[in-house]
């Protein structure tokens, strides 16, 4: 099916397909399991900013780490959703109007509903579960 004919829902569900088939084939599958099951939480709680920043630390910038490698993802996709060139945080801090800045969570909570649902299914649990 051709992407012109696709549903935003279906890109959402395929994007996220395609994190979880990566995300499995690494060592801290079950991790990153856990830590997408807790994102949405977080965001609701805290903030896609302060969400995003938790992730970029303790991600320490290593692409062999959960949290940076769910960082990339939320950052990838919320940068073809929006249009955003470069970094995510730096346009959420500098750039973003406080539209953006809401559409750009709503986004990222949609996306984090089909990365729990394939990571429940797919990854094995992790340490934190």
């Amino acid at each position: 099916m051709p992407s012109a004919l696709r549903t935003l829902e279906q890109e959402r569900a395929k994007y996220a397909w395609d994190c979880v088939q990566e995300a499995k084939e690494k060592s801290f599958a079950g991790d990153y399991r856990s830590i997408a099951l807790k994102a949405p939480s977080l965001i609701l709680t805290n903030g896609l900013g302060q969400t995003l920043a938790f992730l970029k630390a303790k991600g320490k910038g290593e692409p062999g780490n959960e949290h940076e490698v769910l960082y990339q993802h939320l950052e990838g996709w919320l940068q073809k959703q929006l249009g955003i060139n470069g970094n995510l945080l730096d346009w959420l801090v500098n750039t973003a109007t406080s539209q953006q800045y809401r559409l750009a969570t709503m986004e990222a909570l949609a996306l984090l509903q089909w990365l729990k649902r394939f990571a429940e299914a797919e990854l094995p649990k992790g340490s934190e579960e």
